[in-house]
């Protein structure tokens, strides 16, 4: 059987663990070939750094694409996350529609900030072409903060607690059309995980770990990217979105143990075994 392949559509930085150095090996680790296709080359990842470089890849990602069609490369999923400008936001999209097959997963990770604040090279026109792009997807994966601006609303007025997490899921799945992943879902004190509404069964679901108070760069990267692997390999919305929360919360416990910088992200490399199939999970 030919091992899964998935294009995975991220920024690459060279420090601070994030995007592309964190897909690559995760989805090598659960058994499925990551084909990279380069939004941006940084020096390090826009958290926690200062005076980092940024060089745009939009000139070479259609002629990435381009190579690739001519080789007849197919993708069991089409995975996509930060994007380095507005231009980037049609590239992504002519891809997909490019490349999808009748059994590929389209997984958008609608990267555009957090904490309530919009990432520092995002502009309004970026966000609004994240919003379109998200609409081809089969599954989104936004935290409480692209969620508001996926819905057009202050991310103040996000309604709270377990009823309110549920309804801005669904309101994110375009009327059932496409599944959700909620991240970042706390439904208790001292637990998190996500909320999801899974477009093939109509049904929403909390999944949830617990919490460790410690805040790390590139989690939800980790969880996109766990998630993306399983759904590769057959796993259901929920099983997927449960597994990588899982793994993040193991990350996440072993990055604080360290006491690492929070912009250095989660020290997730030692435990990329939990990932491999057939090893014991989290």
């Amino acid at each position: 059987m030919m091992t899964p392949r998935v294009a995975a559509i991220h920024d690459m930085s060279g420090f601070g663990r994030c995007s592309l150095t964190v897909a690559i090996p995760i989805l090598s680790a659960m058994g499925v070939q990551c084909c990279p296709l380069p939004t941006a080359f940084l020096s390090t990842h826009t958290g926690g750094f200062e005076g980092f470089t940024f060089l745009d890849m939009t000139d070479e990602m259609s002629k990435v694409a381009d190579h690739w069609a001519s080789l007849g490369l197919t993708f069991q999923a089409v995975y996509s996350g930060f994007l380095g400008s507005e231009r980037q936001i049609g590239v992504v999209e002519n891809f997909i529609c490019r490349f999808r097959g009748p059994d590929t997963v389209v997984v958008v990770d609608p990267v555009m900030g957090d904490y309530g604040r919009v990432y520092q090279t995002y502009t309004a026109a970026m966000c609004s072409g994240m919003a379109r792009l998200a609409e081809l997807a089969d599954v989104i994966t936004p935290n409480l903060t692209e969620a508001a601006l996926l819905l057009g609303q202050p991310y103040e007025t996000l309604p709270a607690g377990e009823a309110g997490l549920r309804e801005i899921t669904e309101r994110l799945s375009l009327g059932g059309r496409r599944s959700v992943v909620l991240t970042g879902a706390s439904l208790a004190p001292g637990r998190t995980g996500a909320v999801c509404f899974d477009a093939r069964t109509g049904k929403t679901e909390a999944v949830q770990t617990a919490y460790v108070a410690h805040e790390f760069h590139g989690t939800g990267d980790v969880f996109s990217s766990v998630l993306t692997g399983a759904l590769v390999r057959g796993e259901s919305l929920s099983s997927a979105a449960g597994e990588a929360a899982a793994f993040v919360r193991a990350c996440a416990e072993r990055t604080a143990a360290e006491d690492l910088p929070m912009r250095e992200g989660v020290d997730f490399e030692p435990l990329l075994g939990l990932l491999i199939p057939g090893k014991e999970t989290v």
